[in-house]
């Protein structure tokens, strides 16, 4: 079973997290910012993952500490679920269209962690999330799920499509390199017999 609980309590947050990759999309995220919440939804939804996430974070300060304490804990999530990671794809990819926005994802679980973020969003909020939380994020996700995660913007200038677009082709990514695959019968995916 390909599940993992994370508990994170530090002075800024409180986290508990649960994942299942072999899943069907179901979520209950509760990170109290409105924004993040509706993108870890579409996460769970696009990746097929089930996903339960419970925060209580210093909002009263921003929600810096609550967007990258969840992406710490959902990389750790990934990590955990994965094991020695005996049998999965490893790599993924998608390109994803947000009507006038092209994101183009692509990940490596190859145990070194790596974010290649070329990502333009000009706005500097959408409502009240500091866009340039999403790149914090997944930065604290690819350290914590020791990935390596490219993100391409290819077209478009929407800043909610653009990281709306980012979280689902990265779930749609990440859903094929955690796949398992029948051509690896319980192999590690890797020369080196480990990754």
């Amino acid at each position: 079973m390909r599940q993992s609980e994370i508990n994170r309590a530090t002075k800024e947050t409180q986290i508990n997290l649960s994942l299942d990759l072999d899943g069907t999309g179901k979520s209950e995220i509760k990170t109290g910012c409105g924004f993040l919440d509706h993108m870890l939804t579409l996460f769970a939804s696009h990746g097929r993952f089930d996903l339960k996430i419970n925060c209580v974070g210093d909002y009263h300060v921003d929600y810096h500490h609550t967007v990258e304490d969840v992406g710490i804990c959902l990389g750790q999530a990934f990590n955990n679920a994965l094991g020695d990671k005996r049998g999965i794809t490893r790599y993924g990819n998608f390109i994803l269209p947000m009507d006038e926005v092209l994101i183009l994802t692509a990940i490596d679980f190859s145990g070194r962690a790596y974010l290649n973020w070329d990502i333009n969003i000009a706005a500097q909020k959408v409502g009240d999330f500091d866009t340039e939380l999403a790149q914090e994020f997944w930065l604290g996700f690819v350290r914590n799920s020791f990935s390596t995660l490219h993100f391409k913007q290819l077209a478009g200038s929407n800043a909610h499509h653009i990281i709306e677009g980012a979280f689902k082709s990265a779930a749609r990514s990440i859903a094929q390199a955690v796949k398992i695959n029948p051509d690896y019968k319980n192999e590690i995916p890797s020369t080196k017999g480990m990754l």
